[in-house]
């Protein structure tokens, strides 16, 4: 495998922004973790794609956007939603089916979105997005706004046509759109190598959009950050989009119903040696930051959760009468006829 980029220099990095990766990061650890264990107690309905694992490119592209950007998910987006600043109660009340959900229990784990904080949709179609995302950007390129798009999407997507309409369309316009993929290695039960003609499927690619090839490490949060926060300023300055594919693992199966024995075992073990987690813990700890504070983040991200958990209970199921509400611009279906 080709190298992928250093990682930047602490100096580059403020403490508190990196308190808030920590943050992000341990917040949506402890969310999706519980998100699992109560799907065992039979209280989330339906299929979920859980992003243990992915936490840093989560954090490091959150953290760096502007509160009026855009991000643009796949159906394994609830960590992208909360890193934008959806609440855990809204998400895992979404997941239980429940009126405190962000879509008021009706879209479920596959279709998260949050407008006030800049999540257009999570979209359950491959690849479906990415020409959605390059139309936002038309939109704030239009405007001259200086918000940027953000488009995450999995290592399968770049092998459809939808990927490489969007990426040719936001080159040869110069929209303000970042292209994310995050490279787990896997599409959905098949290893992408098997499939692809290059090594990596969307660094690799780069050049034919005439883009930089950007392979970075999507298990550090610091590098992720810098990435996204230079994509940023390249495409608020009128510089074009940028296509950034982040080597990262899932730590289970591709969704609830998959315990993922197709992988190696000797893969997944020197894999979970890269946490993201622990490792970003581990680094912050050796630059000097007090282990007192990391554990008061860690305490108050479980004191969040178990406060979101115990709300997202006890509020009631959507009535039936939602069903027919937020179909149409009215509310119905009278005005087609």
């Amino acid at each position: 495998m080709s190298s992928i980029a250093p990682p930047p220099s602490a100096a580059n990095i403020p403490e508190a922004t990196r308190l808030e990766l920590y943050r992000q990061m341990i917040e949506i650890r402890y969310c999706e973790k519980r998100a699992h264990d109560m799907f065992l107690q039979n209280l989330v309905k339906g299929t979920s794609h859980l992003a243990l694992g992915h936490e840093a490119v989560a954090a490091g592209f959150g953290v760096a956007m502007n509160k009026d950007d855009y991000t643009f998910c796949t159906y394994r987006g609830h960590h992208h939603t909360m890193a934008r600043g959806a609440s855990m109660l809204s998400v895992l009340g979404e997941l239980m089916g429940r009126q405190c959900g962000l879509m008021k229990g009706k879209g479920g784990s596959m279709h998260l979105t949050s407008a006030e904080n800049g999540v257009m949709g999570s979209y359950a179609i491959v690849g479906a997005h990415l020409p959605i995302a390059a139309g936002a950007a038309w939109s704030a390129q239009y405007r001259g706004t200086k918000q940027v798009a953000a488009a995450f999407f999995g290592d399968g997507a770049t092998n459809i046509g939808a990927f490489h309409e969007a990426l040719n369309l936001a080159c040869v316009w110069k929209l303000p759109v970042v292209f994310v993929c995050e490279n787990n290695g896997y599409m959905e039960y098949t290893p992408i190598g098997a499939v692809t003609a290059v090594a990596n499927p969307a660094a690799d690619r780069a050049s034919a959009y005439d883009l930089p090839r950007q392979l970075i490490d999507g298990n550090d949060a610091e590098v992720v950050y810098q990435a996204a926060c230079d994509a940023y300023a390249k495409a608020r300055a009128g510089g074009g989009p940028s296509l950034i594919e982040c080597l990262t693992y899932r730590h289970g199966g591709h969704s609830r119903a998959d315990p993922g024995k197709y992988r190696p075992k000797d893969e997944v073990e020197e894999w979970m040696k890269k946490d993201p987690v622990v490792l970003y813990r581990i680094r912050l700890l050796q630059a000097g930051i007090a282990e007192a504070t990391l554990d008061e983040i860690d305490a108050t991200a479980m004191a969040k959760l178990e406060a979101a958990t115990e709300a997202a209970k006890a509020s009631p199921p959507p009535e039936l009468a939602s069903a027919y509400t937020d179909v149409y611009a009215d509310g119905g279906a009278a005005w087609r006829n």
